[in-house]
């Protein structure tokens, strides 16, 4: 009747407390007021790890983090996890690593230097050892003397005439203990690492956690971060700019990021690498990848855990919330967070595959709500079988993943250390295949 008003005019009540007006929907019929949020986004954080119980109490996990919502969210719920008010605290010991990549991002020294503070303000709020590195260190890290660098050429499966090599040190190329083929004892278990936690707490005495009491920066204290040698900057320059498209250049940078990343684990001492990747992002990285060819490591690329970096294991606690979840968490709880400018484009240069399909799966989110979490748990049910499609990369002729076969999830029993892109660790192009003679 038409004097009856209108249901959605009316404020809604909590699903979860029946009481509370509602603050928010995060699903059509999913109405939450504040304090049932909060508990069901650090529920979610929580049962994320304790279901897949891969930290272990005690261990040293690193936390990397890039100023967005999704990585500060990240940040905030293990802050709140190592809390002594936490009613199921955390038991692991976290550190941050910020990677600063203004080079490629086209900003200048004094807009670096800027975003490197409010970083560092950021970092240094949480209490954490943090560690402040530059995307230039690449180039740069050591390796021992009877090494050979090895060379990554900047091209792509859209991409393949880039002549310009990027020579990186093999500390950062080369794999971890456990997949260089070094023997050793098998780890302890879940529950023997518990219970050796407990036993190590009741003879310390100490019921607490082992968090650190302060941040502690690579920096001397109230030093400002040097920014990289002009020489250093220019040469990075040059190997993204050799990259044809603007796709070539976001794979090379995401791979660099997570060479970076994991390779301060391994020299810091952590055993684990969280990163901040929602279920959006990994609802677009699942459809870029496929478009790019690699559908076969889709269980490494999106999964909870990817093991192909051998002694340290990249973990993604975040996968299960959605880029508006996140958003509202952060805006509820005043969660910090620092803007940068996207990868540099080219004058007329197309967008990126990426873009593209972001671009294309968040307008069919405007209409149609349930298309992320589709997408979603289309990529988790290919976990086990080895991947979608049976392709797997081919980011170069020289350097290109195998194609034309189905491949296991764990890329170290697939292939041994020489049969590996360089780029991204997955099986090269030599074993053939229907497509195999196509890349080489």
């Amino acid at each position: 009747p038409g004097d009856r008003p209108c249901p959605r005019s009316q404020p809604r009540t909590c699903m979860k407390c029946g009481q509370s007006t509602a603050a928010l929907v995060i699903r059509v019929g999913d109405p939450f007021c504040r304090g049932c949020f909060r508990e069901y986004f650090v529920h979610k954080f929580r049962a994320m790890l304790g279901k897949n119980r891969v930290i272990f109490p005690g261990e040293k996990v690193l936390l990397a983090v890039s100023g967005g919502p999704a990585s500060s969210a990240m940040v905030r719920q293990v802050q709140e996890g190592l809390s002594r008010e936490a009613a199921k605290r955390l038991r692991f010991i976290p550190g941050l690593v910020y990677v600063e990549e203004g080079a490629v991002r086209r900003q200048s020294p004094e807009q670096r230097q800027q975003t490197l503070a409010q970083m560092e303000t950021l970092l240094q709020a949480t209490g954490f050892p943090y560690h402040l590195i530059h995307l230039e260190e690449v180039l740069g890290w050591h390796g021992t003397a009877a090494e050979v660098r090895g060379h990554i050429w900047t091209a792509c499966p859209l991409s393949l005439s880039a002549p310009q090599a990027l020579e990186l040190p093999p500390s950062i190329l080369q794999l971890g203990p456990e997949r260089a083929g070094t023997s050793g004892p098998p780890g302890p278990s879940y529950k023997e690492a518990v219970d050796s936690f407990i036993q190590q707490q009741r003879q310390d005495g100490d019921s607490g956690t082992s968090l650190p009491g302060h941040s502690t920066p690579d920096t001397p204290a109230g030093a400002t971060p040097c920014l990289p040698d002009a020489a250093q900057t220019q040469e990075l320059l040059r190997s993204f700019e050799a990259a044809a498209t603007a796709t070539a250049r976001e794979e090379l940078l995401e791979m660099l990021r997570t060479h970076l990343i994991v390779q301060t684990a391994r020299d810091k001492g952590y055993a684990k690498v969280m990163m901040g990747e929602s279920l959006t992002r990994v609802a677009v990285k699942l459809l870029t990848n496929l478009s790019l060819g690699r559908g076969a490591y889709l269980a490494v690329d999106t999964g909870f855990t990817d093991q192909r970096h051998g002694d340290v294991m990249v973990v993604r606690p975040m996968r299960d919330y959605t880029a508006k979840e996140i958003a509202f968490y952060n805006r509820f709880f005043s969660v910090p967070t620092v803007s940068v400018p996207p990868l540099f484009t080219k004058r007329r240069e197309k967008l990126s595959i990426h873009r593209l399909v972001e671009r294309f799966l968040l307008g069919l989110q405007e209409e149609f709500p349930s298309t992320i979490s589709t997408v979603y748990r289309y990529g988790g049910s290919t976990g086990g079988t080895g991947g979608v499609g049976g392709l797997g990369c081919t980011h170069n002729p020289h350097f290109g993943c195998r194609t034309g076969e189905k491949l296991s999830p764990e890329p170290a029993k697939a292939s041994s250390e020489s049969q590996r892109c360089l780029l991204c660790l997955c099986g090269l192009d030599t074993i053939g295949g229907e497509w195999g003679g196509h890349w080489g």
